[in-house]
C-alpha cells in the first residue's frame, strides 16, 4: 500500500517533520495541568478524565467524517484498536488517580518520565529493536531532570507509594498504547484509527468514572475545561503525535513527550504564579539536554536506516 493512499490531515513531510510534530503534541499536553487548575474543586478528576476521552472521540469522529469521506475504507485490526483504547483508558484513569494521591509534580514526573523507559524495553522485546546508547543516555537524563523538578515541589520524606505505583502504571499503559498505535496509523488513516481508539477508551472510562467519581457535578467553567482538554490537549495533540509516529520509532515518540514538563513548568510560572526551587531549574536544563540527545539519536538512526535502504 503506497504512502499516498494513507494520506492524513497532516504529513510527516511538513517543515517541522516528525520530531517537530511530536514536540508540538507534547507542548499541548503540557497545558493539561494549567487547564485543570481552573476546573471547579467539586469536579471529580475521574469525570474530567472520562469526559476528556469523550470529547477527543467526538473530535476524531468529526475529523474522520471530513477528511476521510470519499476514501476507501481500510481494514483495521480490531484487537489492536480495543487494546489501544483499553491502554488509553488505563493511562487516563490511573494518571488522574495517581496525581490526586501523589501530587501534580511528582505524579506527572513519574507517569511521563517512566513512559520512555517502558517504551524502550517494550520495543526491544516486541520489535527486537533495542534503542542505542545515546537514546538511553538522553532518556535517562531527561527522566532524572523531570524527577528533580518534581521533588522540588514535593516532600521526599513522605512519599505516597500507592499513588506513585498508579503513575508508573500510567506510564506503562501510555508506552504500550504508543507501540501498538504506531502499527495502526502506518496502515490506515490517522483520524479513523483514533476515532475508534478514543471511542473505545471513552466507553471503558465512563462506567469507571460513574463508580469512582459519583454523580457528575459540572458547571459551565468545568465544561469549558473539559472541552479544551478533550479537543485541544487530547484530540489535536494525539493527531500530531500519531502522524509524527509514522516517521520515527515508538520509543523515541514517547521519549520526546518529555517536552511536556517544560511547557507545564513555563505555564506554572507565567499563569499560575508558582515560584519553584532553584534546583528545579537544573532539572529543567537536564530535561532539555535529554531531549536534545534523543533527537540527535533519532536523526542518526534515521540516516542509518536510509543508508541501509539505499544499499
Amino acid at each position: 500500500m503506497s504512502s499516498s493512499s494513507l494520506s492524513s490531515p497532516l504529513s510527516t513531510r511538513t517543515a517541522i517533520g516528525p520530531v517537530g510534530l511530536v514536540l508540538a503534541a507534547a507542548m499541548l499536553w503540557g497545558t493539561t495541568g494549567t487547564a485543570q487548575h481552573f476546573a471547579p474543586a467539586q469536579f471529580s478528576p475521574y469525570w474530567v478524565g472520562a469526559l476528556r476521552m469523550v470529547m477527543a472521540a467526538l473530535f476524531f469522529v468529526a475529523l474522520a467524517f471530513v477528511m476521510d469521506r470519499g476514501h476507501a475504507r481500510q481494514p483495521m485490526h480490531h484487537g489492536r484498536i480495543l487494546f489501544c483504547g483499553a491502554c488509553m483508558a488505563v493511562y487516563n484513569l490511573s494518571f488522574f488517580a495517581g496525581v490526586k494521591a501523589s501530587g501534580v509534580a511528582l505524579g506527572t514526573a513519574l507517569a511521563i518520565g517512566s513512559g520512555p523507559i517502558w517504551a524502550g524495553l517494550m520495543q526491544a522485546v516486541v520489535q527486537q529493536r533495542m534503542p542505542g546508547p545515546q537514546w538511553w543516555l538522553g532518556t535517562c537524563t531527561g527522566v532524572a531532570g523531570g524527577i528533580a523538578m518534581a521533588l522540588a515541589a514535593s516532600d521526599p520524606r513522605h512519599l505516597p507509594w500507592g499513588g506513585m505505583a498508579l503513575c508508573l502504571l500510567a506510564g506503562m499503559a501510555y508506552a504500550a498504547y504508543a507501540l501498538v498505535n504506531q502499527a495502526l496509523v502506518v496502515q490506515a488513516r490517522v483520524a479513523s484509527v483514533n476515532a475508534r481508539v478514543f471511542a473505545c477508551s471513552a466507553l471503558l472510562s465512563l462506567p469507571v468514572a460513574a463508580w469512582l467519581g459519583g454523580p457528575l457535578q459540572a458547571s459551565a467553567s468545568g465544561w469549558a475545561v473539559v472541552v479544551y482538554l478533550g479537543v485541544v490537549a487530547t484530540g489535536l495533540a494525539y493527531l500530531l503525535f500519531s502522524v509524527g509516529l509514522r516517521g520515527m520509532s515508538a520509543a523515541t515518540g514517547v521519549a520526546l513527550s518529555k517536552a511536556e514538563p517544560i511547557t507545564a513548568f513555563a505555564l506554572s510560572l507565567l499563569v499560575v504564579g508558582e515560584r519553584p526551587a532553584w534546583w528545579s531549574i537544573l532539572g529543567l536544563l537536564a530535561v532539555i539536554a535529554g531531549l536534545w540527545l534523543v533527537v540527535q539519536a533519532e536523526r542518526s538512526d534515521t540516516r542509518n536506516h536510509g543508508n541501509t535502504a539505499l544499499q
